[in-house]
């Protein structure tokens, strides 16, 4: 089952979401407009920007795709 998350700033403004759930234990994330951000897998620990490029070859995290303000 899919699950959608909001990340908020300091003043509850929604700056982006993280939906998880894939069968490819992979999530995406969408910035404040809901365009794609990226993509984190889980299983392979990376993290892609919306391009498609590495972002982290590491670890799955979707805070390194959240722009900061």
């Amino acid at each position: 089952m899919l699950k959608k998350d909001f990340i908020r700033d300091g003043n509850c403004k929604i700056i982006g979401s993280i939906t998880t759930g894939y069968s490819d234990s992979s999530s995406v994330v969408r910035d404040e407009r809901n365009e794609i951000s990226g993509r984190t897998n889980g299983r392979l620990n990376t993290t892609r920007d919306s391009s498609g490029s590495l972002i982290s070859t590491n670890v799955a995290d979707p805070g390194l795709l959240i722009r900061k303000k």
